[in-house]
């Protein structure tokens, strides 16, 4: 508990700082932004994917349905993939942190190996989509997104700084807080369960080193910032830094779910890409580190980091600390709280087995057709949000509740066919079942 204490005294206040700028990226860059420079079939589109999505603070899941919706509303499939690469290894919020715990050197090379192993993968997608004869148009737009830009735009300052705030220490919150605690828990496992001079073993092997923790790392599911701790940790044991540099970028760049999401909707030739390129990516970049680049760079700044725990605690460290737990847990709360509530048409909240007494009428939800389905892999808020755009812009649809919690999903209106609702959902990689 000691070590988990301290990896987390140690990353509070810049986690703390790197959720409050991703709520500013949230609630002031308008959406719009993100999809107007990402179509076209051009290495342009490429570029203004990997650097749009280097500084998102989107996990591996959060990512997948919303490079699905950009896909579905105009990006280039180049972009696209560009896209998946390059947001999940990155992020503000994971940035920050790796400073936090790992120093600078690899605070800059994380974001730099993102953005080379991106364009790399989205360049490679557009020449194989050119040779492909059976190549298809990007779709239009979805007819409401207009819509929710010109509401979101707008909302007051005030409305903004509140959106900021919930969005940096609620929402994403509850999508990372559960992984970012495994992998603290895991680190600290690591530290005091494995031999101090385990991975010396492959110290003359760095190769052997970084495949044995591609195996590792690409079926799990590590968040950009939950990486961060376990890497310390193996190094501190002996790992080289570019085997840890491998396993921060692999690891939330590639997981069983995502590999499976991406072939099913982007087909088996992108997926081959993609997996290369993240893999071919890592392994160069790691190489690099290992023999080009003074190891001091890298392990110096963690053995001193490490130092400074055991010697003291700032008291600014422990108020943070204090903080963290405390949105975390208030976080998790709200996320499982809310299972037994649902959201009316007025967009107020209501337990099932209390009446609305808002002022709704009775019988204006009489009127509609309820559907009723669940929507399998869903795990952050980012999903939850694309799921119910994409539901509302299915015509005669009026409301939609999703429940991040247990996947349910009512719909309410007159669809003409419930298999709109079904595919809508299916196009931006998640599953149905009735």
């Amino acid at each position: 508990m000691k070590e988990i204490f301290e990896l987390i005294s140690q990353m509070a206040p810049y986690l703390l700082l790197g959720f409050g700028l991703a709520g500013v990226m949230h609630a002031f860059v308008p959406t719009s932004l993100y999809r107007r420079f990402l179509g076209g079939n051009s290495l342009r589109s490429v570029v203004n994917a990997a650097l749009l999505g280097i500084p998102l603070p989107l996990c591996s899941c959060g990512v997948i349905p919303t490079a699905m919706s950009l896909r579905k509303e105009g990006a280039s499939k180049g972009a696209t993939v560009s896209f998946l690469i390059a947001t999940p290894q990155t992020g503000v919020d994971s940035i920050i942190a790796t400073y936090s715990l790992m120093g600078l050197p690899f605070a800059l090379l994380r974001p730099l190996a993102a953005l080379v192993t991106s364009l790399f993968g989205g360049a490679l997608t557009i020449a194989v989509e050119r040779n492909d004869q059976g190549a298809q148009g990007a779709q239009t737009a979805a007819p409401r997104v207009g819509e929710e830009s010109a509401t979101r735009e707008k909302r007051t300052f005030g409305q903004r700084v509140v959106e900021a705030l919930r969005y940096a220490y609620v929402e994403m919150m509850q999508d990372i807080g559960k992984t970012l605690f495994v992998g603290l828990v895991v680190a600290g496992l690591i530290t005091v369960l494995v031999p101090d001079d385990f991975f010396m073993l492959f110290a003359d092997n760095s190769l052997l080193s970084m495949l044995l923790v591609l195996l590792v790392a690409i079926p799990m599911y590590l968040c950009a910032t939950g990486s961060i701790p376990i890497a310390v940790a193996l190094m501190l044991k002996g790992l080289t830094p570019g085997a840890a540099l491998v396993l921060l970028m692999a690891g939330p760049a590639a997981n069983a779910a995502s590999v499976m999401v991406i072939g099913k909707v982007l087909g088996r030739k992108t997926l081959v890409v993609y997996v290369a390129s993240i893999v071919l990516g890592a392994v160069a970049f790691g190489l690099g580190i290992d023999y080009l680049l003074p190891r001091e760079w890298f392990t110096e700044p963690i053995r001193a980091i490490h130092a400074c725990d055991h010697a003291h605690m700032p008291w600014f460290n422990v108020v943070c600390t204090v903080v963290l737990v405390a949105l975390l847990v208030n976080a998790m709360i709200l996320r499982y709280r809310r299972k037994g509530e649902h959201a009316c048409s007025c967009g107020h909240d209501h337990h099932e087995e209390v009446a609305p007494s808002c002022g709704c009428e009775a019988e204006d939800v009489a009127r509609k057709s309820e559907y009723r389905f669940r929507v399998e892999g869903m795990h952050c808020n980012k999903c939850r949000a694309n799921v119910e755009r994409v539901l509302q812009g299915v015509e005669g649809v009026e409301s939609v509740e999703v429940d991040l919690a247990t996947g349910s999903v009512v719909v309410r209106g007159t669809v003409s066919d419930v298999q709109e609702l079904y595919r809508a959902v299916e196009a931006i990689g998640f599953s149905v079942t009735a």
